[in-house]
């Protein structure tokens, strides 16, 4: 049989697993106070968590997609752009729009230096390749 964890050098007890947990309430015949499929994390101060959410949904920062958009021209050339738009930057993957067949056969026969281009903007270090739709 399993002893009661050993305290930490804060004088912390750590918590049980929720296996164990579940066996000292069956013992003990209680119910347990969260829900059987819930996981109890520690609670954290809710500037940390807004800020979380901001980076992760970019707000009130200049996202790479803007950038590109806004030098899309100068990227590929004011002929081209007339034509294309980039849409999203996903998983370091820049999707682009094109209307017309010869504008997009001309941005994939350029797409390595349409792409170290866009590596030379700030922040849009991490795009790797174009996918032309």
């Amino acid at each position: 049989m399993r002893s009661a964890p050993k305290s930490t050098p804060r004088g912390e007890v750590p918590a049980f697993s929720k296996v164990a947990q579940d066996l000292i309430a069956s013992l003990r015949q209680i119910e347990p106070d969260a829900p059987r499929r819930s996981r109890v994390r520690p609670s954290r101060p809710i500037a940390e968590l807004v800020e979380s959410i901001l980076q992760e949904n970019r707000i009130g920062r200049d996202a790479p997609e803007h950038t590109i958009r806004e030098q899309w021209a100068e990227l590929v050339g004011p002929a081209s752009a007339a034509y294309s738009h980039p849409v999203k930057l996903e998983r370091n993957l820049l999707t682009v729009l094109t209307s017309h067949a010869v504008v997009r056969n001309e941005l994939f026969l350029h797409r390595e230096e349409i792409v170290a281009r866009i590596r030379q903007l700030r922040g849009c270090e991490s795009v790797k390749a174009l996918k032309l739709t």
